[in-house]
């Protein structure tokens, strides 16, 4: 890899800390015979202590930059559990890929390219199928807003919405000094564990529809950011939790949004 070009339309920054790597790997806790993805091989060094760690189970691994396949293939020629898929992920019919396979459980991962962070979480949600785990890497600031809390700045759309299907947890931070080439920001590894019991939702595209536009503009009351909405029954659902139309979206849980939501239907 000495002589590699980075390229920065790529969100090319690969970890080089061996350690980490490890503690990535670990925290996934993968059972026997499952199915792993993996999103930006890179120069490949977490696919393969995914590969060595969890020998009885499958690795596909996405990587859009074709110029890493001679490299790649040459550093996994040894190994009968990884795939690589040269294209862009988001492309590809996630559903269909995993019909391929038999597997126990399903997994994610990755250290993801940054900046298709969000499309990447919400192309696994979007999906028919149930992850079990995702381990990612992404930017400190992101990390940061996936796992707030209710009236805090970082709390968005993004964090009521993935609330909703995951247990989130801070792993580990890690500094930038730890990629080649070093990024500007400071990175953090995020677990999403699928919730044990989702709350009845009776309609999954209303409610996020419902969670973005209650948070179009944030310093914005309900009132305003919901004018098309049947107001009284969003009020109905507020006043339930002490709540009324002046309340701004910041302020309530994933699980108001929800009954919300069902009142909507």
């Amino acid at each position: 890899m000495d002589n590699f070009r980075f390229k920065k339309k790529f969100g090319q920054n690969f970890l080089k800390n061996a350690n980490i790597i490890k503690k990535i790997v670990d925290c996934g806790n993968v059972e026997p015979e499952s199915l792993i993805f993996e999103v930006g091989t890179g120069s490949g060094n977490l696919t393969l202590v995914l590969a060595d760690t969890y020998k009885d189970s499958k690795i596909i691994t996405y990587e859009v930059d074709e110029s890493l396949e001679v490299i790649l293939n040459n550093r996994f020629k040894e190994y009968n559990n990884i795939i690589v898929k040269f294209g862009d992920f988001l492309k590809v019919d996630l559903d269909k890929e995993v019909s391929n396979y038999s597997y126990n459980k399903l997994y994610f991962i990755s250290n993801v390219p940054y900046y298709i962070t969000t499309p990447i979480l919400f192309k696994l949600i979007d999906s028919s199928l149930s992850f079990d785990k995702i381990i990612m890497m992404v930017q400190k600031e992101v990390g940061d807003r996936f796992c707030s809390s209710v009236s805090k700045k970082t709390y968005g759309a993004l964090t009521v919405i993935l609330n909703y299907y995951f247990d989130i947890k801070k792993e580990f931070l890690v500094d930038r000094n730890q990629f080649v080439p070093k990024p500007n920001v400071d990175s953090v590894v995020v677990s999403f564990t699928k919730k044990a019991k989702l709350l009845p939702l009776y309609d999954e595209k209303v409610f996020i529809k419902l969670v973005h536009d209650s948070f179009k503009f944030k310093r914005k009351t309900l009132r305003n950011n919901l004018v098309n909405y049947n107001l009284d029954k969003v009020l109905e659902i507020l006043n339930k939790y002490g709540f009324d139309l002046s309340v701004r979206a910041e302020n309530l849980s994933y699980d108001i949004f929800v009954e919300i939501s069902n009142n909507l239907v």
